[in-house]
């Protein structure tokens, strides 16, 4: 046996000089290949519910076997496969975290405040537009582009509709936001997932995502507001029946805002995530009880307000599924939360990933992988291209967003570290090409979730889903102009 370990800063990476290129990729054409049927021809939508996740198990046993071959021992493997998901506890703890808070913030009445005001920015003139700021405030507060789609996004396609707006072009405005927002929330699992699989940290993975997407973001409201200006529209919006639905199911008020502004202060001020979100989970627990008694009595299955019930309503809002019903059937899937129980599906499909990576690493596929790559692309742009590539291809073959994320995630790591690149550039690549490419692939979970949901074909949102389409270029233009390409240094300093 000729595999070696070696030590960088208490990562661990082994060699297996006697490993091929064509064993390396083995393990990735067969996990791929088993994707690709899970999904498409067996469970669809429902294939991360832990078949997807079993699938990474058994594309772990391809890798071992591969490793059996070449000598590598089992025990090698499983010290491996503990480093990885030991290196993922912070991640899996904010997961959880973002899970808790979610579930304060909704019984608060401070996310149903952001769609409350949110709604309100409507109008006929740059409809468009307006749909891409609605849907973005949305998905930024609930952490779900899904979610937004199926709520918000539905009543904006029929508002669309009436005013003789295609439909095409109101669902790529929707679909547009929302995947902005989803990529900017500290709730998404997207966007916990990614740095997770590049080895960052959370919010600087967000604020580096920035860079890319608010100039994106940017453009994308320039061409729907030029597009709203040149549509002829007719009537008036009607979003009377929401405001009063939200109204009379909460407490309405500016001052819930206090919560998520001192959430960002602490962010800025670079407080540990966990404490962050600690604190916003408390703090939103505290205004639920002083601004939404009847709904946390009503959760708590009380009849009075008293400090078990307000104990109970608020344990449950952070533990487990909750949900506050409206008199609008299209707002109450909104107003749900799965708390930190919620996010245990992308806890475990993680914790399969490391187990995939972690086996992949100990017989020396990802080596093996990266010094391919590296002799292959040269530059750094060549580098940031097959990211792009490799997420596009896997949303197409694997049919999964999720999948796009972890498997270039673990295979790329040591490359762009080999390479001098910090994380940050990794897990924003991810993003930029695999979370907000899925929607536009019809027989991705993305793409047929958001055309059934929504009501219109992919082909037709397509040209529309402005951000969606312009993301991955606008990361390979930053990367070959050596615009904020952040360097693996202790200064975190970033070339220009």
């Amino acid at each position: 046996m000729k595999t070696t370990t070696t030590s960088n800063d208490n990562e661990h990476i082994s060699q297996n000089k006697e490993l091929s290129i064509l064993e390396a990729l083995i393990p990735i054409f067969a996990l791929v290949g088993m994707l690709f049927y899970n999904v498409y021809f067996v469970f669809g939508d429902d294939a991360l519910s832990g078949s997807n996740q079993f699938i990474l198990l058994l594309g772990a046993g391809v890798a071992a076997i591969v490793g059996f071959v070449n000598k590598v021992s089992y025990k090698q493997m499983m010290d491996e496969v503990a480093r990885n998901i030991q290196s993922t506890t912070g991640a899996l703890l904010i997961l959880l975290m973002v899970g808790a808070l979610a579930g304060t913030w909704l019984i608060s009445g401070i996310i149903p405040t952001m769609i409350y005001y949110g709604l309100q920015i409507l109008n006929p003139t740059i409809f468009l537009a307006a749909c891409v700021i609605i849907c973005a405030i949305i998905s930024i507060a609930t952490g779900s582009s899904w979610t937004t789609s199926a709520t918000v996004g539905i009543a904006l396609i029929g508002i669309g509709d009436t005013l003789g707006i295609s439909l095409g072009m109101t669902a790529g405005a929707v679909i547009s936001g929302a995947y902005f927002g989803d990529k900017m929330s500290p709730l998404s699992d997207t966007t916990n997932l990614a740095p997770a699989m590049a080895g960052g940290e959370l919010f600087s993975h967000i604020k580096y995502m920035t860079y890319t997407t608010v100039p994106t973001i940017i453009i994308t409201l320039i061409v729907f507001i030029i597009i709203g200006l040149m549509q002829d529209t007719t009537g008036v919006p009607e979003i009377g029946g929401q405001l009063a639905a939200i109204d009379a199911a909460f407490t309405i008020s500016p001052w819930l805002f206090i919560v998520p502004v001192i959430v960002i202060g602490l962010i800025i001020q670079k407080t540990p995530p966990l404490i962050a979100l600690l604190v916003g989970t408390l703090l939103g627990g505290i205004a639920a009880v002083i601004a939404q008694p009847t709904i946390v009595m009503q959760i708590a299955e009380s009849d009075t307000l008293t400090l078990q019930s307000a104990y109970k309503g608020v344990m449950k809002a952070i533990t487990v599924d909750t949900a506050v019903e409206t008199s609008s059937k299209e707002l109450n899937d909104l107003f749900s939360a799965g708390g930190m129980s919620g996010m245990l599906g992308t806890i475990w499909l993680i914790m399969c990933a490391m187990v995939f990576g972690g086996i992949m690493d100990a017989i020396g596929a990802l080596a093996r992988i990266s010094k391919t790559l590296l002799d292959l692309f040269n530059s750094v742009f060549g580098l940031f291209a097959s990211t792009v590539a490799s997420c596009i291809a896997l949303n197409i073959t694997a049919s999964d967003q999720y999948l796009a994320i972890v498997v270039p995630g673990r295979m790329y790591a040591k490359a762009y570290k080999d390479k001098g690149l910090a994380p940050e550039n990794l897990s924003r690549t991810l993003e930029d090409s695999g979370t907000v490419t899925s929607v536009l692939i019809p027989w991705n979970t993305c793409g047929a979730y958001q055309q059934n949901v929504l009501g219109v074909a992919v082909i037709e949102y397509l040209p529309f889903a402005i951000f969606n389409w312009l993301s991955p270029f606008m990361t390979l233009l930053f990367a070959a102009l050596r615009i904020k390409i952040k360097q693996l240094q202790h200064d975190n300093t970033a070339t220009t």
